[in-house]
């Protein structure tokens, strides 16, 4: 024992020695040595923000290095605090939104700084609800809000010196105060621009309302054409029942649409027209039981398969399987590029078929790695294009341009799910749970793809709730399962005028794969996507239509002079 503590003990003494001589070599060497050593750029994000009062969770953008913060009418926009803030850690922000309060009335400038800055936008987003309504009115009222001003259509039969309000509502609930005050029930003169003064946490705005004298009462404010189905809005007298008629190009004959398809609003109105043939010219027009509105023509648009929406084309490369052919055009990708790098693909071709014949396509949620080293890689499959390999993470474009606007997937799927026995931190509490498949559409008006990233120190993942999705739909589903079943998704649009640019259909064999999250051994069929253009009779898509302020959006006009 001494003799081996006597050579350790040389050991450190002549390592002590070498790094005495290494220590004076670069004291003599100092003044000509430069310090030209590139420090590291580890990207700084943020990670976390909490907006006291906020409506919905904050989305981050590490790509665009861009949070948005959406808030309640209650909270000042330009007051604004932050009961949560995490950035990426050893980094520092300025300012630390912890401390104080921020205006977000206009974006806010955050650096964050590691070695390098990193500058970020926090975006405010603040939606408040305003409304009026007077006794006989013709449609909704146009609230222009910068201009602070209310533009109101009433018929001739209307005393504009005496206009009894039904409902008002100019400035946030339970924080702003109006005077005078737009009690339902009071009379106001609506025979000269009539000024209100809405003051809230301090700050007054002078808004004017004006009286439009509408001859017409039934009107057709616009119309939108999809494949088979047209959506059409008309405003009347709010005492009257409004409806549509429809023809085709070329016919005498006016069909009455069956009031089962319209829904009414005070003086406004909208209706879907479902049974009718792409590509045809259609002429629609608003009318009530006195009279009849103005006529706009439209042409529906055409149908499409989905491409490759049977999966029958694979081909290998490597042990990458890949679902479109060799050199042929690539619609859908999976994430096998990824999980290949530590094992073998995990989304893979089956003669498990809906028909018997043919290829389906068999998602397998599986943990990949060497020596109990490595991450779970949930099974997908999806419409876009894996990029490239983030160390062990993946960074994919999602979506494929499209234009039409179907209004069901359909499909067949078949699932049985393994206890999720990965997980990540924050999910931890899932352990033990059956995994969730999860099948879903969504058509967007994105400019281009939309990249995902699923590296927790900068991730991105979709979101259904963004502004830029028109319309979504999903099914989830845990259990298990002895054979296929037939799926039907109703896609729920936020807007019948918008047209999509992109497509994107996302299947999972584990939900939560993003998170890196889910069940070993959970595996995920799919066979046989296609859409429906129509709505089946018993089925009401204006139910399926969210917003409060759709109709108000889709008849309102802003063509008024002061």
């Amino acid at each position: 024992m001494k003799r081996k503590n006597k050579e350790i003990g040389g050991r450190v003494l002549s390592s002590f020695v070498l790094l005495g001589a290494v220590f004076v070599l670069l004291t003599v060497m100092g003044s000509c040595i430069k310090d030209d050593i590139p420090y590291p750029r580890i990207a700084q994000n943020i990670r976390a923000l909490v907006a006291e009062g906020e409506s919905r969770p904050t989305i981050l953008d590490s790509v665009t290095c861009q949070a948005d913060v959406y808030l309640s009418e209650a909270v000042d926009i330009m007051a604004v605090r932050f009961s949560e803030y995490v950035i990426t850690e050893g980094g520092t922000s300025d300012p630390n939104l912890l401390e104080g309060t921020y205006d977000l009335s206009s974006p806010l400038e955050v650096t964050l700084k590691r070695y390098q800055e990193y500058p970020w936008k926090v975006i405010g987003h603040q939606e408040i609800e305003r409304y009026f309504e007077v006794e006989g009115q013709v449609g909704e009222s146009v609230i222009d809000v910068v201009a602070r001003r209310v533009i109101v259509s009433v018929t001739n039969r209307v005393d504009l010196s005496k206009v009894r309000i039904v409902n008002a509502k100019l400035g946030a609930a339970k924080v702003s105060e109006t005077v005078p005050d737009l009690r339902p029930g009071w009379d106001i003169d609506l025979s000269h621009p009539f000024k209100v003064v809405v003051t809230a946490f301090g700050r007054s705005e002078v808004w004017t309302i004006y009286a439009e004298v509408v001859e017409s009462l039934a009107n057709t404010t616009s119309v939108d054409a999809w494949s088979e189905v047209i959506w059409a809005y008309g405003t009347c007298p709010e005492d009257m029942t409004g409806g549509f008629e429809y023809r085709e190009s070329g016919s005498e004959e006016w069909i009455t649409l069956d009031q089962k398809y319209v829904s009414q609003t005070g003086g406004s109105f909208y209706a879907y027209i479902p049974h009718l043939t792409p590509l045809t010219e259609y002429s629609v027009r608003a009318v009530v039981p006195t009279q009849k509105g103005n006529e706009i023509k439209v042409t529906t648009a055409g149908t499409a398969d989905i491409p490759d929406g049977d999966f029958d084309q694979w081909w290998k490369d490597g042990n990458v399987w890949n679902p479109y052919p060799e050199g042929g055009d690539q619609f859908w990708d999976t994430g096998n590029t990824g999980a290949a790098t530590l094992g073998q693909s995990n989304v893979v071709p089956t003669d498990h078929t809906v028909t018997g014949t043919g290829q389906a396509a068999q998602l397998e949620t599986r943990f990949v790695g060497l020596f109990g080293l490595g991450k779970l890689a949930a099974g997908s499959i999806y419409t876009g294009k894996f990029v490239e390999v983030d160390g062990s993470n993946g960074i994919l474009d999602f979506g494929r341009p499209w234009t039409l606007r179907p209004t069901r997937l359909k499909g067949y799927y078949q699932y049985s799910a393994a206890d999720i026995n990965y997980a990540d931190k924050q999910l931890d509490f899932m352990k033990g749970q059956p995994d969730t498949c999860h099948i879903y559409v969504a058509l967007t008006d994105w400019a281009g793809p939309f990249e995902i990233r699923t590296n927790p120190a900068k991730r991105q993942l979709f979101d259904p709730n963004s502004p830029s999705v028109i319309g979504y739909g999903e099914l989830i589903y845990s259990g298990k399962m002895s054979e296929y079943k037939e799926f039907v998704i109703d896609i729920k649009y936020r807007d019948t005028a918008k047209v999509p640019t992109y497509l994107l259909i996302t299947c999972a064999a584990s939900k939560y794969g993003d998170y890196f999250t889910g069940g070993a051994g959970s595996i995920l069929y799919v066979d046989q996507f296609s859409f429906d253009w129509d709505y089946p009779e018993g089925m009401s898509p204006l139910k399926l239509l969210s917003g409060k302020n759709h109709i108000q959006s889709r008849n309102s006009k802003a063509q008024y002079k002061k």
